[in-house]
């Protein structure tokens, strides 16, 4: 029997700053097993925002399978080193928990990654056709070029679209697809060959096809008033084989690491079937190549349908079944398609048909008696109370009480659809999909209105849980940093101010949003979010302080270093050395992901990527004047010599006015 002695020693060695938590094994006489206990990994000498706050900062971590067992001091953590344990040295930088995605698709987007030309981040149609040029030029027979979202035109300096004139000069024989949001496509002739649009293609339900004088299709096509024509319209074009979409989703979830993503919820979607489009991340899952943990849920493919979808899967799928890296969340985004009001804020709000609470409350019987929280994607107030009402009728019958169910986007929900939401225990999941349409529904209904779409920092007082998120790949950038500025800035991609200083969240708030927030929307409240004891090694070590940067710099960060699980999964700059995630060239060989790499095209920095980064340049400048040699990088100009004898070459059209900031 351990005496008093010993149980008060164990008691003192487990409280010490929490250092071994759940993990400190007992040996046969009550004390900590120090050689079990000892820690995979440390990563010390670093300043570390914990989000935990009995301990908000910290200098080192110790890591034991895959969790974080000590958090503290260096000479606290660095104590329980041992001979076999990796010690990192953080080098003094800022540290954050990894972010995590409320909302995206990175099932479907991994699949399409590598065949996918991103103009996010690109900031002139001049670069984004140049690099449309560049694509098309390699790209072999039968193959589309694709730019599928992410971007919208208020982000480049010209403030439009290219023309399908300009496509079709560009592109006269390979087919080229763009898509613009929820709004609209545009296709080059080649490409309309490809899909068999002709003269007597009629409009599919909820889309038109834009044709001239004779009735030829032009190219355009519009989402009327959803994107069921641009999404069928995109999978008519060639797919990848199944190893090439294992290597996409790997680039896709590497790309993701690099800007410090270390989990996500995929929210299904459009022409992605269950199990059928799930099997690459099975294989990752399977062959421990997993760097972004992913908890998805079910999204029906099949309209007047629904009910029989969510029927097989509940009998065959349990909730939460697999692992920390690939596990089952629940049901939706779409959990009927007569509820869905797509946001497309150049035409009206779609009022959702007679029919939708019918079908909503069938579905969403079945997900109750099978206790499988939901998600439900709703833009407008109007669907919100419509789906409430719903909501608390079946809760009458059979409470919701424990369901982590939540709404999606609620750009426009009012304060007392935030409260019923609150009554029944529900939350709402955010997305920034206004940073790239906020100018449109400032045309349609005035900035006043604009002025919390949606209502965060309200939200966030009522008590409701909310978290953040991205929409990507297709209506927004799955960049996450473009979303905490969003929300702490105010401003959309394109630089309009939204939102006026009472709506922003400071900076820790919007970062809880990206983290420890969006642990209850995957039911994993006190398993992660927070750099603690016990909860899951994810954490990140942006290339600037988050915390110490200008506002205008914080959708330019990136991560140098990022851990999931304890594993560097992406090391850059200095960490570049730590890296234990190498990776085979993007296939196939024509993809745009080697050319141009990700966001901002970063991969080209002397060409289409130039500008993106000169931008970030400016953001860390904050002056009015750019050099006509080094942008706002006059830090690079100051560090040489000025080249005083040829005074009026210096200072020229083409010259360098660094020296004259």
């Amino acid at each position: 029997m351990p005496t008093r002695r010993d149980l008060i020693g164990v008691a003192s060695a487990l409280a010490l700053n929490g250092m071994l938590g759940r993990h400190a094994i007992a040996s046969s006489n009550g004390a900590p097993n120090m050689s079990n206990a000892t820690p995979d990994a440390i990563f010390h000498n670093g300043r570390i925002t914990t989000l935990d706050r009995s301990k908000p900062q910290a200098s080192a971590v110790a890591i034991k399978n895959g969790r974080f067992v000590a958090v503290g001091s260096d000479a606290e953590v660095m104590a329980l080193a041992g001979a076999g344990t990796r010690v990192i040295d953080l080098k003094r930088r800022a540290a954050l928990p990894g972010l995590y995605d409320n909302h995206t698709h990175v099932v479907r987007g991994g699949l399409n990654y590598n065949m996918e030309l991103r103009w996010d981040g690109v900031r002139s149609l001049a670069d984004a056709m140049a690099m449309l040029k560049r694509q098309v030029a390699i790209t072999p027979a039968p193959q589309w070029v694709r730019v599928v979202g992410g971007f919208t035109e208020h982000q480049f300096a010209e403030k439009r679209l290219p023309t399908i004139e300009e496509i079709n000069a560009i592109a006269p024989d390979t087919p080229v697809f763009i898509l613009h949001l929820y709004d609209r496509a545009l296709l080059n002739g080649a490409a309309l060959r490809a899909v068999g649009y002709t003269k007597t293609t009629p409009n599919p339900p909820g889309g038109e096809i834009m044709r001239d004088g004779q009735g030829n299709p032009t190219g355009l096509l519009l989402a009327k008033p959803n994107a069921t024509i641009l999404y069928a319209t995109l999978a008519k074009g060639p797919k990848l084989p199944f190893d090439y979409q294992v290597n996409s989703t790997r680039h896709f979830m590497r790309e993701l690491n690099r800007l410090g993503v270390t989990g996500v919820i995929d929210a299904g979607g459009g022409f992605q079937n269950y199990p059928d489009d799930y099997a690459v991340i099975q294989k990752l899952a399977d062959d421990n190549q997993m760097t972004v943990r992913l908890a998805y849920n079910l999204f029906t493919q099949k309209p007047k349908h629904e009910k029989e979808d969510f029927l097989n899967w509940t009998s065959s799928v349990k909730y939460k079944q697999g692992t920390d890296y690939f596990r089952h969340n629940g049901a939706g985004e779409m959990l009927v398609f007569s509820a869905a009001d797509f946001e497309d804020f150049r035409v009206e709000r779609p009022d959702m048909p007679p029919e939708m609470e019918g079908e909503l409350e069938e579905v969403v019987r079945v997900l109750v008696q099978n206790k499988w929280p939901w998600r439900l994607h709703a833009t407008y107030d109007e669907t919100i109370s419509r789906a409430l009402d719903v909501f608390e009728k079946v809760h009458r019958d059979t409470p919701l009480t424990g369901l982590n169910w939540f709404f999606d986007h609620a750009e426009t929900i009012s304060d007392k659809s935030i409260d019923r939401i609150a009554a029944l225990g529900g939350g709402i999941a955010v997305q920034h999909r206004m940073a790239y349409q906020g100018e449109y529904f400032i045309e349609r209904y005035g900035a006043r209105a604009a002025e919390a779409t949606p209502p965060v920092a309200k939200i966030l007082q009522r008590g409701v849980k909310v978290s953040a998120g991205t929409d990507a790949t297709r209506v927004a950038s799955y960049n996450p940093w473009v979303s905490l500025s969003w929300m702490v800035t105010g401003k959309t991609v394109g630089g309009t101010r939204l939102y006026p200083a009472r709506n922003c969240l400071d900076r820790e708030t919007a970062l809880r949003m990206w983290t420890e927030n969006v642990a209850w929307f995957s039911n994993e409240e006190g398993k992660r979010g927070r750099i603690e004891p016990g909860q899951l090694a994810d954490f990140i070590v942006p290339d600037k302080d988050y915390f110490g940067c200008t506002e205008d710099e914080i959708s330019f960060l990136t991560s140098d270093l990022t851990v999931v699980g304890g594993r560097v999964v992406y090391g850059a700059g200095e960490f570049a050395p730590l890296d234990d995630n190498p990776l085979p060239p993007a296939m196939p060989d024509w993809s745009p992901t080697r050319l141009f790499g990700g966001y901002g095209a970063w991969g080209d920095p002397e060409g289409a990527g130039r500008n993106s980064l000169g931008y970030r340049n400016m953001a860390a400048c904050a002056c009015a004047s750019s050099c006509g040699l080094h942008g706002h990088d006059h830090a690079r100009a100051w560090g040489s010599n000025a080249p005083s004898s040829d005074l009026q070459g210096f200072f020229g059209a083409l010259g360098c006015s660094c020296w004259a900031v």
